[in-house]
């Protein structure tokens, strides 16, 4: 019985003193995430933050500016995926001339992320689509509201024509 408790001490001190060796090793992964947590430009490394990185940084991108949207676009200008990414997020909260760019980055880079992101980035995408195609929508029923319009006009000059051509017939006959 004795051995035994020895023993329990020893393994009890040993898994004590081999977790004091752990901790500052996790302690510093702990810093190196928040670092990554803390940049401007999300990461696409998977850790404890990553996600809520990318939804603070799609809301940001919603929110600002086009000073903020040009300076991120600028440290984004690069071929890794995350820059491509952070581009397709920023682009598709930038005016209508940049959507089908910010379409095409999202398409191209979207399988390259980690798999727990690609939800929010598919997300992402398929509300830009939504909208693209609102808009085209919009830009076709446009269209056709200034063909109605041309068509009514025309219509309403030869009404014109056809009421004074029937004003001079009645004048005559008069």
């Amino acid at each position: 019985m004795k051995h035994l408790a020895l023993g329990a001490s020893l393994l009890a001190i040993a898994l004590v003193a081999s977790g004091c060796q752990w901790v500052p090793r996790h302690a510093e992964q702990d810093i190196a995430e928040q670092d990554q947590c803390l940049t401007e430009i999300p990461t696409l490394e998977e850790n404890a933050c990553m996600l809520a990185a990318w939804v603070d940084f799609g809301l940001a991108a919603q929110r600002g500016d086009s000073e903020w949207r040009q300076r991120i676009l600028e440290e984004a200008d690069g071929l890794a995926p995350r820059q491509r990414l952070a581009r397709a997020v920023v682009l598709s909260w930038a005016g209508r001339d940049h959507w089908k760019d910010a379409s095409e980055l999202y398409k191209a880079d979207l399988a390259l992320a980690p798999s727990s992101l690609q939800p929010l980035l598919r997300q992402w995408l398929n509300g830009l689509e939504a909208r693209r195609a609102l808009a085209g929508e919009l830009a076709d029923s446009e269209r056709s509201r200034r063909q109605v319009s041309r068509e009514r006009d025309s219509l309403a000059k030869k009404l014109d024509a056809l009421t004074a051509i029937e004003e001079s017939i009645n004048s005559r006959q008069q």
